[in-house]
């Protein structure tokens, strides 16, 4: 195992078991087995190994999130089925990382004022996630968006659905319930977004069916 990677682990387990405030970089060096001053080699301080845990936790969420579209798609899933699965799997993997730390909610909020603009980078590499699987589904199925509506704004739209669902699990825990009552809300919102398949183009419409030309007769035509 590489020592950056040995490290990151050691990281992840001191901060998900003392949080970030009483973690230290003694603690970290310990758990990987390494000096201090070896720790430093590869890190100036505990909040520049903080970034790196917080950068590594989103790297493997947008992993997560595109191997799930994909998968998603492959089985011929809806374009709620691929949202569902694809964010589910994000913040899964995000929950997952923090399982049954005490600290959680420390730790979100660290991750906030240690490495916000990590934070942003990686809403904006979500959306830009959201908005080509959206793209993508919404061509491969002739889907059409309502009400002018594009896939960056629906994109934008599961995103505050995320966070209207985080407002009542501001940890994401219990996990499961979490991730239930996101994808009721992913599926009403979607439902109400996403209007009917377009026709294939070139296609001609079906001729009415011959029950129905007859139930078409108004009362007293000639039979």
């Amino acid at each position: 195992m590489a020592p950056r990677t040995r490290i990151l682990d050691a990281a992840m387990l001191v901060f998900r078991r003392h949080g970030f405030r009483r973690s230290s970089i003694e603690q970290a060096a310990e758990a990987a087995g390494l000096t201090r001053q070896a720790l430093y080699h590869h890190f100036k301080s505990k909040e520049a190994l903080f970034r790196a845990v917080i950068e590594r936790l989103h790297e493997e969420a947008l992993a997560a999130e595109v191997a799930a579209a994909g998968a998603a798609e492959k089985q011929g899933g809806s374009l709620a089925d691929i949202l569902v699965a694809s964010v589910s799997a994000k913040l899964g993997q995000l929950a997952a990382s923090l399982d049954g730390s005490p600290h959680v909610e420390e730790l979100f909020s660290e991750h906030l004022l240690q490495a916000r603009d990590l934070y942003q980078k990686y809403a904006a590499a979500y959306a830009d996630q959201l908005d080509a699987t959206i793209t993508r589904v919404c061509r491969k199925q002739g889907l059409v968006l309502n009400a002018g509506m594009t896939p960056r704004d629906l994109a934008r739209c599961v995103e505050m659905a995320v966070n209207g669902a985080k407002s009542a699990y501001p940890a994401m825990q219990p996990a499961d319930a979490f991730l239930k009552d996101l994808e009721v809300m992913l599926r009403t919102l979607i439902a109400g977004a996403v209007g009917p398949a377009k026709p294939p183009r070139g296609a001609k419409p079906k001729p009415a069916k011959k029950s129905d030309k007859k139930s078409a007769r108004k009362p007293g035509d000639r039979r």
